[in-house]
């Protein structure tokens, strides 16, 4: 069985690709996206706050390496994000499909705000600026129905294999 230490870097990679790839033709036509973004997103929807904190961590160093902003500004955004939107997905009852969506357009907002309000305190007020709402709307719709199928691809990778269920647990 091959394990999230092969299925996690797999999908950090497909991701980043359409990001840099199929996306940029998106950004060229002037609607801005963030793929990368929905990696803590949607680990923290399949697997809660520590995971969602730790791929933050791990896509927004990913995502910094190719920004103009101060190294870390991106971990650090989708760090928070993930952590958050783990903590809020802890206490919502997943029992309708909407909801993964519904916290990938949220999160996905929320990050675009949160990114340009890090950036600010950091010297980068240039972020902070009158197109952030459409900015943040953008990529949140970009990101909702990408959400579908990232999620359920987060859930993979995170997965052991191995059932957690006990054998002596009451049914």
């Amino acid at each position: 069985m091959i394990g999230p230490r092969f299925k996690v870097p797999v999908v950090f990679l497909v991701v980043f690709v359409l990001h840099s790839g199929v996306m940029a033709s998106l950004r060229s036509a002037g609607l801005p996206n963030d793929l990368l973004l929905l990696l803590p997103i949607s680990a923290a929807i399949v697997a809660g706050s520590e995971r969602g904190a730790l791929v933050g961590f791990i896509a927004g160093m990913l995502a910094d390496l190719f920004l103009e902003t101060p190294l870390g500004l991106s971990a650090l955004t989708y760090s928070v994000v993930g952590f958050a939107l783990g903590v809020l997905q802890g206490n919502v009852i997943r029992a309708s499909w909407w909801i993964p969506p519904l916290t990938a357009l949220i999160g996905s907002a929320a990050g675009m705000v949160l990114f340009a309000l890090f950036g600010a305190t950091v010297g980068q007020s240039h972020l902070v600026g009158p197109d952030l709402p459409w900015i943040a709307m953008s990529v949140a719709l970009v990101n909702t129905p990408a959400s579908i199928l990232v999620v359920r691809v987060m859930g993979w990778a995170l997965s052991t294999g191995v059932s957690t269920e006990r054998s002596f647990a009451p049914r």
